[in-house]
């Protein structure tokens, strides 16, 4: 790999925890591979527009965050497990005073979740709403930390508020595009992580689903050469 903007140098993989740590700052990241035509799944699922590069940044992103958020569909079709950073990344998270691994948290409105599901296998939280069946806040409660953000709607801007207030201020959203897209709407989304693949879907789920209620412009903060055609970009999210 290749660090091409904003001083061009070669990069190992366990550069990019440093690369993408954001020190004390509070934030909240989405990290997302799509294709060149900005879909983010194909047959399923996101594997076949993975690559060793956007692995590695995977596990990076992971590495330096607080907690890993994303939304139950995601974690239901991805098959989602408990966040376990690689030894490089429990290193990393070591050396700057932090658990070995961050939490996975879950959105979910209906609570239509399998409490003996792998992704409650590790450290996890579930965020929902108050209407919310009160069994199944009661079943998931055994396995995870639940929280109660909004009436009948989950409010992300009060569920991120705790989070932080618990000490997790630097969070990662995974997805999916819904979860995505909620949070630009909501203006809560500080920072975004493409990894660009260099295939053409055609008809497939896209990044965003549906229009903002205003344009938000990127600010490029570093892009990567990740070979086979492969960049990483890393934007702050700005007002248009």
């Amino acid at each position: 790999m290749r660090l091409l903007l904003p001083q061009p140098r070669s990069l190992s993989p366990d550069d990019l925890h440093d690369l993408y740590d954001s020190g004390g700052n509070s934030l909240t990241r989405g990290g997302f591979v799509v294709s060149v035509d900005g879909g983010v799944s194909h047959a399923g699922g996101s594997r076949p527009l993975q690559s060793a590069a956007d692995e590695a940044s995977f596990h990076a992103l992971r590495a330096v965050a607080d907690a890993v958020v994303v939304g139950a569909g995601t974690a239901r079709v991805e098959g989602y497990g408990p966040v376990r950073p690689r030894p490089a990344g429990i290193a990393w998270r070591t050396r700057h005073g932090r658990p070995a691994a961050p939490p996975l948290v879950i959105v979910s409105q209906s609570l239509n979740l399998d409490p003996g599901a792998r992704c409650f296998s590790g450290p996890a939280v579930v965020v929902t709403c108050q209407t919310a069946a009160a069994r199944r806040r009661d079943q998931l409660a055994e396995v995870a930390t639940v929280l109660v953000a909004g009436q009948d709607r989950v409010d992300l801007a009060v569920a991120f508020q705790e989070l932080r207030e618990r000490g997790l201020t630097r969070l990662l959203c995974e997805g999916g595009p819904h979860l995505l897209t909620s949070l630009l709407t909501a203006g809560l989304l500080d920072e975004l992580c493409l990894t660009l693949t260099p295939l053409l879907l055609g008809s497939a789920p896209q990044l965003l689903t549906e229009a903002l209620g205003s344009p938000r412009r990127l600010e490029l903060l570093h892009l990567i050469d990740g070979g086979g055609g492969v960049l990483l970009a890393r934007y702050a999210v700005t007002a248009a």
